[in-house]
């Protein structure tokens, strides 16, 4: 069974640092292109980073320079690091990945909140 599992969320102030994890269990982790989304009350989930299999990354444009996603396949984990935090960056964060095949898994989420 696949499952992704995130961690690293919290409460930040303004200026502050998260690193967020996305753990893979039940899949070639390797294989999959990876992708962090996100979600603010009351808004649609958008795409934050995305890093395939083949390491090409991809980055929101409202995030790119404060945010870096990348990967450590031998321990079947994607992560995204996010610098200099603003208070719209609150939201639940959620990893995606997707095999080859097409079949996309989804994580639970974890929640950032960033206070002014």
């Amino acid at each position: 069974q696949v499952q992704l599992v995130e961690s690293g969320g919290g409460l930040v102030q303004a200026g502050g640092s998260l690193r967020l994890s996305c753990a893979a269990s039940g899949i070639i982790f390797s294989l999959l292109d990876m992708g962090w989304y996100r979600q603010a009350p009351g808004k649609q989930r958008e795409l934050v980073a995305s890093l395939t299999r083949d390491n090409i990354t991809n980055y929101l444009d409202h995030v790119e320079g404060r945010v870096t996603t990348s990967r450590d396949n031998a321990k079947n984990t994607g992560n995204l690091q996010m610098n200099s935090l603003k208070p719209e960056d609150t939201a639940v964060y959620y990893c995606k990945a997707v095999r080859p095949s097409g079949a996309v898994y989804w994580g639970k989420g974890t929640q950032v909140i960033v206070s002014s």
